[in-house]
């Protein structure tokens, strides 16, 4: 399956536990693995490919607020779906990927099977995220 990363991005707030103003915010863990190449985009789509599996795909920031807020709920669901990969892209790191993509806002998560888009969610909608992920589930299982 790969390896998976762990990334914590600060951010400045206004409130937190040891008042300097920053915060932590994991955008990635478990079951989510961090993009940080274009090769490595291209491992994980044909790995995917191979094993005839669903990627869930989120372009996000580290800077995007909801990205920050809804990266605890991706990481849920990620844990809860094993038989799908979950693939977080940093649009800055990766811009050229994020625009051959058409990403006009951050987070948007794009559903792939076989390289090609199934569906997508655009902004930081825990409800429908979550039953588009269970509904790609019951896809895959379906395969």
């Amino acid at each position: 399956m790969g390896n998976c990363w762990s990334t914590v991005f600060r951010y400045k707030s206004s409130r937190d536990e040891d008042g300097d103003g920053n915060k932590d915010v994991q955008l990635t863990s478990g079951n989510v693995h961090l993009i940080t190449t274009k090769a490595s985009w291209e491992e994980k789509l044909s790995e995917a490919n191979t094993e005839g599996k669903i990627v869930v795909a989120n372009f996000s920031a580290p800077w995007c607020s909801p990205c920050k807020a809804i990266a605890p709920t991706y990481c849920e669901i990620a844990n809860k779906y094993p038989s799908i990969i979950f693939l977080t892209v940093d649009v800055d790191e990766l811009a050229e990927l994020s625009s051959s993509w058409n990403v006009k806002a951050t987070p948007t998560f794009f559903f792939l099977k076989d390289g090609r888009q199934l569906d997508k969610v655009v902004g930081a909608n825990k409800k429908d995220l979550q039953r588009k992920t269970a509904k790609m589930a019951d896809l895959s299982l379906k395969s």
